[in-house]
């Protein structure tokens, strides 16, 4: 595998902000909150993290953000009480 393809199998917060058009903040947000799978591949640990995300991770994260319809809810009418008169 060559550098270039693995460059392509994963991407940089900053890049990934870009494509979302949000700010890098809200990615690093969505890492640490562990709604986006990222691989820290720092040299040392204990140091500034370098984060990279897998395209399949980004996918499935946009895949559990993406809106879907809404059911249609039923409204139920109440039934009325023999004993009570309702007057209009």
């Amino acid at each position: 595998m060559t550098p270039a393809t693995s460059a392509r199998r994963y991407r940089t917060p900053p890049t990934v902000a870009r494509e979302l058009a949000v700010n890098v903040s809200k990615v690093l947000c969505w890492i640490r909150s562990g709604q986006l799978v990222a691989i820290n591949v720092v040299e040392r640990l204990g140091g500034r993290p370098r984060w990279r995300i897998a395209i399949a991770d980004l996918e499935a994260f946009l895949a559990s953000r993406t809106a879907r319809p809404a059911t249609k809810t039923t409204r139920r009418r109440r039934k009325a009480d023999p004993q009570v008169i309702e007057f209009f």
